[in-house]
């Protein structure tokens, strides 16, 4: 490049560098819409024990000892769990079936969504905006479901109050069965 084309391309780079510098620097950590800034949502918990979020996001990481720590804190309690993943399309068209069942049952059975095979921003972006107040727990291998002897997802477990398995639906779970279902753990 001679000096004077150099020249005439200095005022792009400068406008382009003080374009980039600006609409970086826009979103710190003092901007309002900062997830730092989110105030959590405490999440539908029927019997809080030491194991399970109390917040809807918080998605702690859970394998497979975990998770049967858990269902022993929560024995007394109907459990419903389901594995989902954000990118998985029938998870996405159960989810609200799930949050509209735990609004129901939410007094009667705990529920719990185990993020599988995934990352936790893609999560909480699918907890928002299904609107999910249950918690859920962060399994990125999916060795739990794995454990439960399932391949595929989403996997809808469900539990009786003595925490014996029940039931467990692979696939999209229907109205019908849900319903059926928790129906069976509640009686």
């Amino acid at each position: 490049m001679t000096g004077m084309s150099a020249l005439r391309t200095l005022p792009i780079v400068a406008v382009f560098t003080a374009f980039t510098l600006i609409s970086c620097g826009s979103a710190g950590p003092s901007d309002p819409a900062s997830a730092t800034d989110v105030v959590p949502t405490p999440a539908l918990v029927v019997t809080p024990v030491p194991s399970l979020p109390a917040t809807v996001n918080e998605l702690p990481e859970m394998d497979v000892a975990g998770y049967d720590a858990l269902l022993g804190q929560l024995r007394g309690t109907p459990v419903v769990v389901n594995f989902w993943a954000s990118w998985c399309g029938p998870c996405e068209k159960e989810a609200p079936r799930l949050e509209a069942a735990a609004a129901t049952y939410g007094d009667r059975v705990q529920f719990l969504g185990v993020d599988i095979l995934d990352d936790r921003g893609s999560a909480v972006d699918f907890l928002d905006r299904y609107g999910l107040q249950y918690p859920n727990v962060f399994d990125p291998p999916g060795a739990i479901r794995t454990d439960l002897g399932s391949i595929g997802q989403p996997v809808t477990v469900f539990y009786d109050a003595d925490g014996n398995l029940v039931t467990k639906v692979d696939g999209e779970i229907s109205e019908k069965d849900l319903t059926a279902n928790l129906e069976a753990i509640v009686a």
